[in-house]
């Protein structure tokens, strides 16, 4: 299981812990919304217990993806950066000969 990211074995593992106590509740015939919410009060209350390094690991990956030293730049970038920039100047010029001829 190790060859799947970090946030997805995570998933997985939250929703396996909310899904097992509700087939296991359904198929004892408890009624559907009880079930339901036994399932969530146990799938929450066991990955705060249980997944805690992952958890922890999956937010230190979190914040060094929105944290980086320098920003991730694709080769696109210097061509869409000079549209905007071009389409910024057509506008103010178009701006300024409007007002000079009112």
């Amino acid at each position: 299981m190790n060859a799947l990211p970090l946030w997805l074995r995570y998933t997985l593992l939250r929703v396996l812990l909310f899904a097992a106590p509700l087939a296991v509740l359904l198929i004892a015939g408890v009624t559907p919304w009880i079930a339901v919410l036994v399932a969530a009060l146990f799938g929450f209350s066991a990955s705060l217990i249980f997944l805690r390094r992952q958890r922890e690991q999956l937010a230190t990956d979190l914040y060094a993806a929105r944290h980086r030293e320098a920003p991730v730049t694709r080769d696109d970038d210097e061509v869409e950066d000079a549209a905007v920039d071009a389409s910024t100047v057509d506008a103010s010029t178009a701006d300024d000969e409007r007002r000079s001829s009112e």
